[in-house]
């Protein structure tokens, strides 16, 4: 299965996920929105509030499992074994 690539924007002052970007197999698509993300908030005041996270799995399932703690404020999008 390939590698999907998902950029992940979290607020760790209100505990939620601000958004979820799906580049499917587009690496190089995923890390230019990254570091456009980064550079788009650390211009922000209140940077140090959030989390720019590039990940990649077999599928969101997977993220949902490996970095729950995005995903904690919607217990739906947690698959449960």
């Amino acid at each position: 299965m390939p590698l999907c690539h998902y950029l992940l924007v979290y607020n760790v002052r209100d505990s939620r996920l601000v958004t979820l970007e799906d580049f499917q197999t587009d690496s190089r698509r995923a890390t230019e929105a990254y570091a456009e993300k980064e550079r788009e908030y650390l211009k922000r005041d209140d940077h140090e509030d959030f989390e720019i996270v590039l990940v990649g799995a077999d599928s969101l399932d997977t993220i949902k499992v490996t970095h729950s703690r995005y995903f904690e404020d919607d217990l739906e999008l947690v698959p449960f074994s």
